[in-house]
């Protein structure tokens, strides 16, 4: 089952089973991703985006979300960074497992390896093929300094 189908389903989910917060979660992500279809369709491109396309909307909402509680909770607004941290809870389900930081390191190594990048100028194939591979399954804000690091930056 394709990203956009696991979506649709889990939308006739949260309305039969009336779970309101779940379902306004669901139709950002579903207006999200129609969006992007729209703005495809304007760039002459595909009708539909990828499921790769969507991991990297859903990761986008993520960080999204995780700005504004952080936000929210240095502003004294428990409650609204408590509804954004609940949003991320159910985004987060139509992700893939994250890796952890082990896994992160040793997918740097093998991509480094696999390019035979040895300087910095190779930095952006290396990002390139983690984004590639790993795409909703790690963060790509820190594994950019850890590549940096392991070429010398």
């Amino acid at each position: 089952m394709n990203m956009r189908d696991r979506i649709a389903s889990a939308l006739k989910d949260a309305m039969k089973n009336k779970e309101a917060d779940r379902l306004s979660t669901l139709r950002l992500i579903n207006a999200a991703i129609k969006d992007r279809d729209i703005a495809l369709r304007g760039e002459g491109g595909e009708d539909q985006v990828s499921d790769a396309d969507v991991l990297a909307i859903l990761s986008r909402m993520i960080k999204q979300r995780q700005e504004s509680a952080r936000a929210y909770e240095e502003g004294g607004r428990l409650e609204l960074a408590e509804k954004e941290l609940a949003e991320i809870r159910v985004i987060e389900e139509f992700l893939p497992r994250q890796l952890s930081p082990q896994e992160v390191e040793q997918a740097i190594d093998t991509a480094i390896a696999e390019i035979g990048a040895s300087t910095l100028r190779d930095m952006g194939r290396v990002m390139a093929r983690l984004k590639e591979r790993y795409t909703g399954q790690m963060d790509f804000g820190t594994a950019g300094p850890a590549v940096k690091a392991r070429l010398g930056g």
